[in-house]
């Protein structure tokens, strides 16, 4: 890598509170691990910004790392993604409207412009067939001024 190449580092946790019962808990489960999985591999010839490499899922019970809350991690490294950040954003909307969450969180650091934060919440929970998505964003950029 050149001393001019652009890292952009992006990673997040998508939170999804199960239903009660156990059988629609799984179900549910099952889902979002389903679109997970639909998403492309790395060594495919997609053009995709989403690979299913960058995202992890714990186990369905308590001994696997999920005690109430479901997460899906992710993360991964680009050459200035904040050039085609619509267009990574897109497709994690598209990902985000297939899967049952109560909240999502992205973090993008970049070199040029700072950290940004991109939050998603449901507060009654979202569903594979709910519409619209509503993202807010918080703008962290170091400075130093002189005197």
């Amino acid at each position: 890598m050149s001393q001019f190449d652009q890292e952009s580092i992006v990673y997040g946790v998508i939170r999804h509170i199960p239903a009660a019962d156990p059988f629609g808990s799984r179900r549910e489960r099952r889902v979002n691990w389903a679109a997970i999985q639909a998403l492309p591999l790395g060594l495919d010839e997609d053009w995709s910004l989403l690979k299913r490499e960058m995202f992890s899922m714990p186990g369905e019970d308590v001994f696997s790392g999920t005690y109430q809350t479901q997460l899906m991690h992710f993360a991964a490294s680009y050459r200035a993604v904040e050039y085609e950040w619509e267009n990574w954003l897109r497709q994690f909307e598209a990902l985000l409207k297939s899967m049952y969450w109560v909240s999502a969180t992205v973090h993008l650091e970049t070199e040029l412009s700072g950290k940004h934060t991109f939050s998603w919440q449901a507060d009654e929970g979202h569903l594979p067939s709910d519409g619209e998505l509503r993202m807010s964003c918080e703008w962290e950029r170091e400075a130093s001024f002189a005197n």
